[in-house]
Formats: C-alpha cells, sequence, structure tokens
C-alpha cells in the first residue's frame, strides 16, 4: 500500500474494485459488458426512431432523446473505467483523470435529475393544460428547457468538482471503490470536508426532491381529474 506524507500531494490513486476477489473479476467483467452493449443499443435505437420518425418530433420525445443521450455518457464514463479495472492487475489512476471522472459521474446525474423534473412539467401542462400545450411547449420553450438542464448539472458538478480537488490530499491513495466517485475521494483529505458535505446534500435534497415532488402533484392532479382510477 502506498503512502503519500504531509507534504506531498497526491499524483495518482489505486482504484480498489474487486481486488479482494480475483476469481469473480471475469465473471463481473463480462456481466457488466453485456449490460452495457444492451444499454448503449437500446439508447442508440430510441434516439434512432424518434429521430426518424416525424410524428414523434414531439417536446417528450425530444426530452427521452436527452434522456437516452445522457443515459450513454453516464454509462460509458463509468462502464469503461471499470472495465479496465477488470483487466489490470492493479487499476491506477492519474489525479487529473480522477477530476474528470468525478465531473462527469457528479454532471450526469445531476442533470438526469433536472430533466426529469422538466420531463414531469411537460407532462403537466401535457394533462392540465392540454389546448395551451403547443403554445406552452413550443419548441422555442422545450430546447432551451432541455440545454438548462445539461447546464444546471455542469455547473454544480463543477463547483464541487473544484471545492474537492483543491482539498489537500494526503492520506492513503487507495479508493475503496470501482471509481474516482467525489465522497470516495474525500476520505482520503486531510482538510475539514464539512463544507464539501453539506454542499453535495444541499444540492442532493434539491435535485432528488424536485422531480419527486412534481411527480407527487402529477399523481395528486391525476386523481383530481380521474377520481375512478385505482391507480391515482
Amino acid at each position: 500500500m502506498e503512502k503519500a506524507n504531509q507534504t506531498s500531494p497526491l499524483v495518482r490513486f489505486i482504484l480498489l474494485g474487486l481486488s479482494a476477489h480475483p476469481r469473480l473479476e471475469k465473471t463481473f467483467f463480462v456481466l457488466i459488458l453485456l449490460m452495457y452493449l444492451v444499454t448503449l443499443l437500446g439508447n442508440e435505437v430510441l434516439i434512432l426512431v424518434t429521430i426518424l420518425d416525424s410524428r414523434l418530433h414531439k417536446p417528450m420525445y425530444f426530452f427521452l432523446r436527452n434522456l437516452s443521450f445522457l443515459d450513454i455518457c453516464y454509462t460509458t464514463s463509468s462502464v469503461s473505467l471499470v472495465l479496465d479495472g477488470f483487466l489490470a492487475p492493479q487499476e491506477t489512476i492519474s489525479f487529473s483523470t480522477c477530476a474528470v471522472q468525478m465531473f462527469l459521474s457528479f454532471a450526469m446525474a445531476g442533470t438526469e435529475c433536472v430533466l426529469l423534473s422538466m420531463m414531469a412539467f411537460d407532462r403537466y401542462v401535457a394533462i392540465c393544460n392540454p389546448l395551451r400545450y403547443p403554445g406552452v411547449m413550443s419548441k422555442a420553450a422545450y430546447v432551451p428547457m432541455a440545454a438548462s438542464s445539461w447546464a444546471i448539472g455542469g455547473v454544480a458538478s463543477l463547483v464541487h468538482t473544484s471545492l474537492a480537488i483543491q482539498l489537500a490530499l494526503c492520506g492513503d491513495n487507495i479508493i475503496n471503490h470501482f471509481t474516482c466517485e467525489i465522497l470516495a475521494v474525500l476520505k482520503l483529505a486531510c482538510a475539514d470536508i464539512s463544507i464539501n458535505v453539506i454542499g453535495m446534500g444541499v444540492t442532493n435534497v434539491i435535485f432528488l426532491g424536485r422531480p419527486s415532488s412534481v411527480h407527487l402533484c402529477l399523481l395528486c392532479l391525476h386523481h383530481c381529474y380521474h377520481p375512478e382510477d385505482p391507480l391515482g
């Protein structure tokens, strides 16, 4: 196990992954690769179909294309590193690559949450104001909505990643994870990480609570409009 003293900054990390269970690595490599290929194929087909079929050129399917593309980016940014770790006897990753991994994973997760809330709003307008739907959810509205989802996720990730990489990391350079996840990296910090943890907690509550609250409102509205429906 490599050690880093109080004056030498960490420049590389060791990702443990399943190193304690070497017999399972090949099995998990095949399983994860198959799941990744299925995910990739399914999302690519969905994107292709919604682009080629003119009847699907609607806001809902535009958001679905964004969600599928986001899923491809999210899984690729994580799975590629995981698969590489299964093949290498000891997976090491540079500090800069780790920072990029942290940024991408948090940005994709944040973007997905915001995008889901945008999709929930789209369904809200379609259910409660069907006559006004074409005007409210015009192309001039839903394209900026999707773009803002990517921007919000990217900015939030940039803030938290910047705070994380500025910390003095002088503990063991071993990350007990498959990828460079922010909280796993924060455990290596010598400085106080309370601001990082509180900031991430607040961000997660906003990102996770927003789509959930919108969905709950939609269920209430569905019950009001269709009281006889047991699903309401």
